[in-house]
């Protein structure tokens, strides 16, 4: 009796060892499909380095789209700084031009007025003072860059004279310059007024 029972046992004891192994299996044949579902490990890195590089390279767009404004103002902004000193540069030279064309009629009347002046009184303080304003006046004027035109003795050029006549002289040459009605002058090498002048014919 003894035999048999231990025999019993000893059969229920090896069962019982060998269920839970049948009980792994179904959780096993899980695992496999389990692991269709989730990505691979492999993949992640590789898609988040695609968003990185992706926006890496918007921002170099837009850094670059920046820069070239940028650019632009600045040469938009040099253009406006130069055309604007030329503006005010010229509004300067033809206001000086106005003036000086207002002031050449002063000093013809001083240039008149010191050759009426009689020999006997050339040397009295009202002359000396009149030929000391009539220096000072054209010192300003050479200081201004105002230049006399040079006339008599010079060949005739139709940039500089106004040729009001022509004249026979025994001294001077055919288109050379015998006489002068009226000075002209420059300004910076441009002509304010035009020397009147007789040329030899």
């Amino acid at each position: 009796m003894q035999d048999t029972a231990t025999k019993a046992d000893t059969a229920l004891n090896e069962m019982d060892t060998e269920a839970p192994i049948e009980a792994k299996a179904p959780s096993e044949s899980k695992e496999p499909l389990e692991s269709l579902n989730e990505p691979a490990a492999s993949d992640v890195p590789e898609k988040k380095g695609l968003r990185k590089k992706a926006k890496t390279d918007k921002q170099k767009e837009r850094i670059a789209e920046l820069e070239d404004r940028v650019i632009r103002q600045m040469a938009e902004f040099e253009n406006f700084r130069k055309r604007t000193e030329k503006e005010k540069s010229l509004m300067f030279e033809t206001g000086a031009r106005s003036i000086i064309e207002k002031m050449l009629p002063v000093v013809d009347n001083f240039e008149r007025g010191l050759k009426a002046i009689p020999e006997a009184e050339k040397d009295s303080s009202f002359a000396e003072g009149m030929n000391m304003i009539y220096k000072q006046l054209m010192a300003e004027f050479d200081n201004l860059d105002v230049k006399a035109i040079p006339a008599v003795g010079q060949e005739f050029n139709p940039d500089l004279h106004n040729a009001v006549m022509q004249v026979e002289s025994s001294e001077y040459e055919t288109g050379i310059i015998a006489a002068e009605m009226q000075r002209g002058y420059t300004y910076r090498n441009t002509v304010v007024r035009y020397s009147m002048v007789s040329v030899v014919e």
